[in-house]
C-alpha cells in the first residue's frame, strides 16, 4: 500500500467507483508527466448526488454543505486519478492545480472558502505535495444541479 492509500485509510475515506462521462469527453488525459482530470461532481460513495449537495450556494445550499460538496468532488477526482494510474495513486508526485466551479447566486462571495473543501482534502491526503495553484469561479448552473464541480491536474511519475 502506498502512502496516499495509507493516508486515505487513516482518514476513513473510501474512494468510489469513478463516474463515467455523461457527454463527449474523456474522464482524464495523460500527456507527458501530467494527469488532467475532467470536472468531477459531488457524488457520494453510492454514485448519487445527495439532495444536500444540489442547488445554489447562497440560496438552497449553505456553506457547510458547500464545503462537504467540494470535499466529495476532490474524493471523486482521486477516484478518477486512481483509475487513470492503473490503481496506483503512489504515482502522483504533486497536485499542480485545482479548478473549482461553484453553483452560486450572483451575490454569493464566499467562493474561495467553499473551494477550500477540495483544497484542504488534497493537502490532507498529499501533504505538501497537495499544495496547488487554483482557480475558483461562480457559475449559473452545473450538471445535475450539483453545488460544486472540481477539475484537477497532477504531476505523475
Amino acid at each position: 500500500m502506498n502512502a496516499i492509500d495509507t493516508k486515505l485509510a487513516a482518514l476513513g475515506i473510501t474512494l468510489p467507483a469513478p463516474a463515467a462521462p455523461v457527454a463527449n469527453y474523456v474522464p482524464y488525459v495523460i500527456t507527458g508527466n501530467l494527469l488532467v482530470i475532467s470536472g468531477q461532481l459531488c457524488f457520494g460513495l453510492d454514485g448519487k448526488l445527495s439532495d444536500a449537495h444540489k442547488g445554489k450556494l447562497g440560496a438552497e445550499i449553505f456553506n457547510e454543505a458547500g464545503l462537504e460538496a467540494a470535499r466529495l468532488c476532490a474524493i471523486n477526482v482521486l477516484a478518477q486519478a486512481k483509475a487513470a494510474l492503473g490503481g496506483d495513486l503512489g504515482k502522483i508526485k504533486r497536485c499542480v492545480r485545482l479548478g473549482g466551479f461553484i453553483n452560486a447566486t450572483p451575490h454569493f462571495s464566499a467562493l474561495p472558502a467553499i473551494m477550500n473543501g477540495a483544497s484542504d482534502l488534497m493537502v490532507e491526503v498529499l501533504g505538501d505535495a497537495g499544495r496547488h495553484a487554483r482557480s475558483t469561479v461562480g457559475v449559473a448552473n452545473l450538471p445535475a444541479d450539483a453545488a460544486v464541480e472540481v477539475e484537477a491536474m497532477f504531476e505523475i511519475a
